[in-house]
Formats: C-alpha cells, structure tokens, sequence
C-alpha cells in the first residue's frame, strides 16, 4: 500500500504504529498545521453566509417591496 503524503510538506507519511505524528510525517508539520489553524489561515466554511448571499438579487436589480 502507498504511503499517503504529508499534507504540509507532501512527505511520505508513514503508518501509525511507526509515526505518532499521523497523518503529518513528523512533530514539526503537525506544530505548523497548528500553527496555521491559530493563525486563521484556515477557514471553515460559513453556511449562513452563503445562504444569505443566495438570497440576494443579481447585480443590478434591486428588490421592490410594493404594498
């Protein structure tokens, strides 16, 4: 079976039992993945928001609320 890459350097990362850093390849991409979470590098995605920019209209148009 292939050894999955590092997602912060793209090492191989070795299996579980020989790497307690799984799924980083050592302690250091593990502290930096961290370290970008902290940072707010990244990001979840904010379901509200989108809901709320569907709603909105096209570019151009406005919306009429005639009584």
């Amino acid at each position: 079976m292939p050894l999955t890459p590092c997602p912060i350097c793209q090492k191989p990362v070795p299996p579980r039992p020989e790497n307690t850093s799984q799924p980083f390849c050592s302690r250091r991409c593990r502290a930096v993945d961290l370290g970008r979470w902290l940072g707010e590098e990244y990001r979840m995605p904010d379901r509200q928001a989108e809901q709320q920019e569907d709603e909105l209209p096209p570019d151009g148009e406005t919306r009429r609320h005639d009584a």
